[in-house]
């Protein structure tokens, strides 16, 4: 991984994005690169390796501060201050109560964590720097199996953020099939509601429309999206039907993994491992129907996750070891391969 002496990018703009890798399988840690504002291409900074396995982040409202997961069997999540182009860390990691966290969000004040291998969701608190407290305040513990005897023989929380409102939580569950809808009592996640999608699927991640009335599941069971009617007021999640993420049957192996939509709610791209594809599917009826227009190779191996930004969308692919970067056509959402940067078993790729 080439390493840049400068942060500037070529239009004169400070923009960063912010890699997550597995060290344990050869991964840097955390990198910070500077995006060029006009081509979207990424240069490295700077990287560290003192916490293990920081396979997925997330920023402060301010960018200031970045936060990690280390998915380890003991899990934790740790916070980095980013002022400038090489992450400092701000203290110890804080033990999240849970095997393997996935993902992670900020929610009402807290670092909320999906714990894939002990199937829970736990907040940790935020003091009034950003920083993390030494303790989580609450662990909710999902329950429930799926008819996948190897995936799915108990709860895999894989994914957990806010709603549009900021009044929920939801959090993804591969191992259950379904969705859980929480808030936080006291520091607390307490589960609120539970949406129940088809068995066998493995649903993985979720994403809002920008209108915040629909939301799209991706599975990892299955090469589908699930769009569902999305009630902030009633905090309820309703099932309307799935959209395929290929044209044809898998020739192989088919886990889908990233999602995002577009800022204009026009076209929703998801992330397909195996077939190593990026699907584009166009938002129709106001956000309630999806129709797959197409896919393109997604410039590596094993899509593990997928940003867009500025008209631009980045891939993280964890097993070719690189990140690429592509522009989005807005009139039709394809995307074009526009370049690619190595960064050893990334796993995660966001943008300030």
């Amino acid at each position: 991984m080439a390493v840049a002496e400068t942060g500037a990018d070529g239009a004169g703009r400070r923009r960063r994005a912010y890699l997550g890798s597995f060290t344990t399988a050869g991964g840097p840690g955390v990198v910070v690169a500077a995006v060029d504002g006009t081509t979207g291409a990424l240069t490295a900074l700077s990287g560290v390796g003192d916490l293990t396995d920081p396979s997925y982040l997330a920023l402060s409202p301010d960018g200031d501060l970045l936060y990690a997961v280390s998915e380890t069997a003991e899990g934790a999540v740790a916070a980095y201050r980013v002022t400038g182009d090489k992450p400092e860390l701000t203290g110890p990691p804080v033990p999240v109560r849970g095997d393997g966290p996935t993902h992670l969000a900020l929610v009402a004040g807290h670092v909320l964590t999906a714990n894939y291998g002990s199937g829970s969701v736990t907040a940790v608190p935020l003091r009034a720097d950003g920083t993390l407290a030494d303790a989580a305040s609450g662990v909710l513990r999902h329950t429930g199996s799926g008819p996948d005897a190897q995936r799915q023989e108990g709860p895999h929380a894989h994914q957990v953020q806010p709603d549009p409102s900021g009044r929920w939580a939801v959090s993804v569950d591969l191992g259950t099939d379904s969705v859980r809808v929480c808030a936080l009592d006291a520091g607390v996640p307490v589960s609120h509601l539970e949406t129940a999608l088809r068995p066998g699927s493995g649903p993985r991640h979720l994403v809002f429309h920008p209108d915040g009335s629909y939301a799209y599941v991706v599975h990892e069971l299955a090469p589908v999206v699930t769009v569902c009617r999305w009630d902030a007021d009633s905090g309820e999640l309703v099932p309307l039907g799935e959209t395929p993420l290929l044209p044809d049957a898998p020739d192989g192996d088919a886990y889908p993994s990233g999602i995002v939509v577009s800022p204009d709610g026009r076209f929703v791209w998801v992330a397909t491992r195996g077939q190593d594809v990026l699907s584009v599917l166009a938002v129709r009826g106001g956000g309630e129907e999806l129709a797959l227009e197409g896919t393109v190779p997604c410039g590596g191996h094993w899509p593990r996750a997928l940003t867009a930004s500025d008209g631009f969308l980045y891939v993280a692919n964890e097993r070719s070891g690189n990140v690429s970067w592509f522009a989005a056509d807005p009139e039709t959402g394809m995307p074009v391969l526009a370049g690619s940067i190595e960064v050893p078993a990334v796993s995660c790729v966001i943008l300030d």
